[in-house]
């Protein structure tokens, strides 16, 4: 199949692919099917939420133990069944970011990460119940800056 993009252009990708959001995002509750692409030399830390529904529509994200290797999100016992696993390290999870000029004035939400099972590619969008996180957590705070 094939989508045009915001940040990449048309790109082709697999159904297997994508990740489904059943309750949609924060504020974009009918925005369903994303695809998750990579920035080029990020290894990984920066990608692209791309909403295959609005192809203007696509958030950035990066990897929270990128950024904070002490980062330990926990999901409540409801959320982990309804991601179909047991404990919160079977999954994976991204931050969204609102990017500024400078970079290091650009905004991390911890507090609200999008949680994946990597296996069901099955995502929904969590507010953390434990932890001092916050939703806009500056990337110049961090020790590297935000730079990995």
């Amino acid at each position: 199949m094939k989508t045009e993009t915001k940040y990449f252009g048309p790109v082709e990708y697999e159904q297997e692919e994508v990740i489904s959001f059943p309750s949609g995002l924060f504020g974009f509750e009918e925005e369903k099917d994303f695809l998750m692409l990579p920035f080029a030399g990020s290894q990984g830390n920066l990608l692209c939420f791309q909403s295959l529904k609005t192809p203007s529509l696509a958030f950035i994200a990066m990897n929270p133990f990128s950024l904070d290797p002490t980062y330990a999100p926990v999901l409540t016992p409801e959320e982990l069944k309804l991601m179909e696993v047991e404990t919160s390290q079977e999954l994976c999870y991204y931050v969204l970011c609102a990017v500024r000029e400078p970079v290091s004035e650009s905004t991390v939400n911890m507090k609200c990460p999008v949680v994946i099972n990597d296996q069901s590619r099955r995502a929904v969008q969590v507010i953390l119940e434990q932890g001092d996180y916050t939703m806009r957590h500056r990337l110049g705070s961090f020790p590297n800056g935000g730079a990995e």
